[in-house]
């Protein structure tokens, strides 16, 4: 974890070098805000603005690639995120992808199979919404899975991510921390309205009784793949405007960091003249 504390956002940031204790962290915490919600949405725009500006650079250059991994509860808002944060970005250079219950062609695979044929090409920005990460929370809390798998499971995540790195792939991974109380009242919210219906599930409500299993499965799961070249980044996500304020903040800090630049002219247009 950074320690410099010039930064507000380096102690939500974790590489493997100190350990993360779920319960030190505040999902009602706002550590970027700018004092007012309107104030966030308006920073938040301006970071928009930016990611676009530098999202055509990087997909002009077609050089790197970036992997956006959004994990967190039901109704962490995996969702709200990808509308916020990368609603201004160019459809030709940005991929959304959502992992749900594998299918039997998937099962029949190890589990990354699935994973590795959506990962970003060059030039791509790609964000899974839900992840590789929900085979070693949801299967561990369920028990599809014993300790020992997800132990190995965890080391195969770590060697996928440690290639995906070293073939020039950016990770950029994000736990969307909200509160217990704040899911039930975000899941009362879609109970309540007929029109939210299709976004709610009984799995959602059962699994609200397996909460603190799934906070201590996310707790071993960050702690086994924090890493320098894949680290987790903690975002509190009771305030939907802070939770995307953050990850724009974080999400342009590593761009502006990979320094993507226009490929050179061509000398072949010096001077033409179309007619």
């Amino acid at each position: 974890m950074a320690s410099s504390g010039k930064n507000p956002i380096d102690s939500w940031y974790f590489d493997g070098s100190s350990k993360f204790k779920i319960a030190k962290f505040d999902p009602a915490a706002k550590p970027c805000t700018t004092g007012s919600k309107a104030g966030d949405l308006a920073r938040l725009a301006e970071l928009s603005a930016r990611i676009e500006a530098l999202q055509d650079i990087f997909y002009a250059e077609h050089r790197r690639k970036l992997l956006v991994v959004l994990q967190g509860m039901d109704t962490a808002g995996k969702d709200g995120t990808v509308r916020t944060v990368f609603r201004a970005l160019d459809p030709l250079g940005l991929r959304v992808k959502g992992f749900k219950v594998p299918t039997p062609l998937e099962l029949a695979h190890d589990f990354l199979w699935r994973i590795h044929a959506e990962v970003p090409a060059a030039g791509e920005i790609v964000i899974f919404n839900r992840s590789h990460y929900e085979d070693v929370l949801v299967t561990r809390v369920h028990g599809d899975i014993d300790a020992a798998e997800c132990k190995r499971r965890y080391a195969h995540i770590n060697a996928f991510e440690q290639m995906l790195a070293e073939t020039g792939t950016t990770i950029v991974k994000c736990f969307l921390h909200i509160s217990k109380d704040e899911q039930r009242d975000r899941l009362q919210e879609r109970i309540d309205d007929p029109q939210k219906h299709w976004k709610l599930g009984m799995a959602d409500i059962e699994d609200r009784k397996l909460w603190d299993d799934y906070m201590a499965a996310y707790e071993d799961a960050i702690n086994a793949t924090a890493t320098p070249h894949a680290p987790w980044h903690i975002i509190p996500a009771n305030s939907k405007s802070h939770r995307s304020l953050m990850v724009a903040e974080i999400l342009l800090a590593v761009m502006e960091r990979l320094k993507p630049e226009y490929p050179a002219g061509n000398p072949a247009y010096s001077g033409l003249k179309i007619e």
